[in-house]
């Protein structure tokens, strides 16, 4: 969570600037946010301009390729957001970002692009799609569980008149961040008798941003799926839900030789995940 322009004395723990330093939190709480004048350099957003400006429209935004962000305990990622806009007069520039909060006033959270201007590339001669970068560093950025799950995009476009018209929306759209998840499984005894009984445990773990570990996710309907030795094709044979350390363990008959696997489906805050399959010889 970076930002290159000037930024509000805070007083936590998120780091929040273009070189790394951590920011702390502002007098009644959150995060800065950057505004459209800090952006463009104007002091009007779109919703206070006279009622006789051509405002630029903007009809597409995308961020990370429309794939949720997926973030460990450590790593640093770097993805594309993009907009397209447009205006009689063309487009000038262009800003997005991420943030995560109830509303301006109340922000935990703020991921803005890494470049000073967006790099906008004509449509035609009023349209442009402009891209610009977004990077998270999921050590130094991310320490609060509670940042996983919706957060806030802001898309704005500048036109290419006079007057520098200009359009901001911090609740253009929504962004899904997600704790990383791992899961296992095992299944034994190995080889085993056709129609014995075959014992499959696992474990599902998701990223904790707070303890800095994987810690086990509770109480989470997770599918015991079989595929036989020369089948492409996992099918579900039932469903178990994880204990509160996000352990799983069932038993099953064994009849043909094949890989027993878990497959997660994910949740808001938690992406979906199967475990790698693991081969039964039966005998």
């Amino acid at each position: 969570m970076r930002i290159r322009t000037t930024v509000a004395a805070v007083s936590g723990g998120l780091v929040l600037s273009a070189l790394a330093v951590p920011v702390a939190q502002a007098d009644g709480g959150g995060v800065h946010k950057p505004t459209a004048a800090e952006r463009f350099g104007v002091s009007r957003a779109a919703t206070s301009a006279a009622a006789d400006d051509e405002l630029p429209v903007v009809s597409k935004v995308t961020v990370n390729g429309g794939k949720s962000i997926v973030a460990g305990l450590t790593g640093v990622q770097t993805f594309t957001v993009s907009l397209t806009a447009s205006h009689s007069a063309g487009i000038e520039d262009a800003y997005i970002d991420l943030w995560h909060g109830r509303d301006r006033t109340h922000v935990d959270g703020v991921f803005p692009p890494n470049e000073q201007n967006a790099t906008c590339t004509p449509v035609d001669a009023t349209t442009s799609t402009c891209k610009l970068t977004v990077t998270i560093d999921a050590r130094r950025e991310l320490f609060m569980n509670s940042l996983a799950g919706t957060w806030h995009v802001t898309a704005a476009a500048i036109a290419a008149d006079e007057t520098g018209s200009e359009y901001w929306n911090d609740f253009y759209g929504t962004h899904r961040l997600q704790r990383a998840s791992k899961l296992t499984a095992d299944a034994a005894p190995e080889p085993v008798k056709k129609g014995k009984t075959i014992t499959v445990t696992g474990k599902l773990t998701r990223a904790n941003w707070e303890t800095r570990k994987y810690t086990g996710y509770s109480t989470q309907p997770v599918k015991l799926q079989f595929r036989k030795k020369d089948s492409d094709t996992y099918t579900t044979v039932k469903t178990v839900k994880t204990n509160s350390k996000g352990d799983l363990k069932t038993t099953v008959k064994a009849t043909v030789d094949g890989f027993y696997r878990w497959s997660f489906a994910g949740t808001s805050t938690t992406p979906a995940v199967n475990a790698a399959g693991d081969f039964i010889d039966v005998k």
